[in-house]
């Protein structure tokens, strides 16, 4: 009979990861989200909205500065593009200005993910390693120097990851010009989660497709390890 442990060999850093994954959507998607719709409804102005419900993000990137005694640089983007669009909002009355830094956020974000093409390893790679944890870097590591194909999905997963932020980006532009201001922000999301959801099938897909062809996969070498121990003791 298997043990809980052998049924979810990820065990605790599945629940990390989960966490890892909830509390930025939460903070920096849906609080601010629903925050903005709130204070409309208490008749604040559409500035005053986006302004004080573009605060959580930049407060909780500040705390999580303070807390780690170190600032990413991403996290001191978010802040400084907060202080400058509110800046510009308030001297130009127009809040589509705050609506376009939504729209600098994805973008930054995929020229970074294509900018680490240039690096020794891409984003996909350093992404993977969040899932595989230590058991499962020395695998990685020997996939991507010994294994060709390993390293071209990799920077085939960065290529998509990256392009889809900037259509993203391109897309929260057009929106924030054309549509209705108090539409924007739900519309935004719905198109931004819609995008992030796609590329998450494919991520799946070609994960599963690359394992079926060369029998190992692209970010679940720590689980792959794990399934491997108990029946390597099982031929004793």
């Amino acid at each position: 009979m298997k043990t809980s442990a052998e049924k979810t060999p990820l065990g605790p850093h599945a629940s990390r990861g989960s966490s890892a994954l909830l509390v930025p959507l939460s903070v920096n998607i849906l609080l601010p989200l629903a925050m903005y719709y709130m204070l409309r409804a208490q008749g604040i102005a559409q500035w005053a909205a986006l302004l004080l419900s573009s605060a959580l993000p930049a407060a909780h990137a500040l705390v999580t500065a303070v807390v780690r005694r170190r600032a990413a640089f991403f996290d001191l983007f978010v802040v400084g593009l907060l202080l400058v669009s509110a800046g510009t909002s308030l001297i130009s009355g127009d809040p589509r200005v705050l609506l376009l830094k939504d729209a600098a956020l994805p973008a930054a974000l995929g020229l970074w993910i294509l900018g680490s093409l240039f690096f020794s390893r891409p984003f996909a790679f350093h992404f993977g390693d969040q899932l595989r944890g230590s058991s499962g870097a020395g695998a990685a590591e020997r996939a991507w120097r010994e294994r060709p194909e390993f390293r071209e999905a990799l920077r085939g997963l960065t290529v998509l990851w990256g392009c889809v932020q900037l259509l993203d980006a391109t897309l929260s532009t057009v929106m924030a010009l054309a549509l209705p201001v108090d539409v924007v922000p739900v519309v935004g999301r719905v198109v931004s989660f819609s995008l992030l959801g796609l590329v998450a099938m494919a991520t799946v897909r070609r994960s599963r497709g690359f394992r079926a062809r060369y029998g190992i996969p692209l970010f679940g070498l720590r689980a792959a390890a794990a399934e491997a121990r108990p029946a390597a003791s099982g031929t004793h």
